[in-house]
């Protein structure tokens, strides 16, 4: 019986209900008391854990709770649907109060640099270059948004040479 199990990327490439069942085999073994230690690409698995370091290239970017790093994000997260989704991640990237944007499954999360601006803005300016039928809405952060906005940033304060 180990003190600490180090895991790296142990549900890499396996289905999704063997997953669950790995992740419930882990809460066992730390109720028994083992530590266990797992990188893993996955964000829904990582909220599972204690806490969590996010790693961008080499850079510790946050090491927290899965609460606190979600609770630390002082961004607004805006979620955009819609019919083709490439040219309106494009669009989206291209408007004036609009820091990131990043594609996420069957939608699109944003980031706003002016916390006054709204939905109806975003769907405004994206009417004015022809998108329409846009779905648009306020959401919840997660660990993936955090980990995406931290990671922008960490590369953007790079220096290059």
């Amino acid at each position: 019986k180990p003190s600490v199990l180090f895991l790296d990327e142990p549900t890499t490439g396996v289905d999704p209900v063997s997953r669950k069942e790995f992740w419930g085999m882990l809460g066992r073994l730390k109720e028994q008391g083992i530590t266990i230690v797992v990188s893993t690409p996955y964000m829904d698995e990582a909220k599972l854990c204690d806490r969590i370091a996010l790693i961008n290239e080499g850079t510790f970017l946050k090491i927290d709770t899965p609460t606190g790093i979600v609770g630390s994000l002082e961004k607004r997260i805006l979620s955009v649907k819609g019919d083709d989704m490439y040219p309106i991640l494009k669009a989206l990237r291209e408007l004036p109060f609009v820091e990131a944007a990043f594609a996420f499954g069957d939608m699109h999360h944003i980031t706003l640099k002016d916390s006054t601006a709204t939905t109806e803005d975003v769907e405004k300016k994206m009417g004015d270059l022809g998108f329409s039928g846009l779905e648009v809405s306020e959401i919840e952060a997660n660990i993936e948004d955090c980990y995406m906005i931290l990671s922008k940033i960490n590369s953007e304060n790079q220096t290059r040479i």
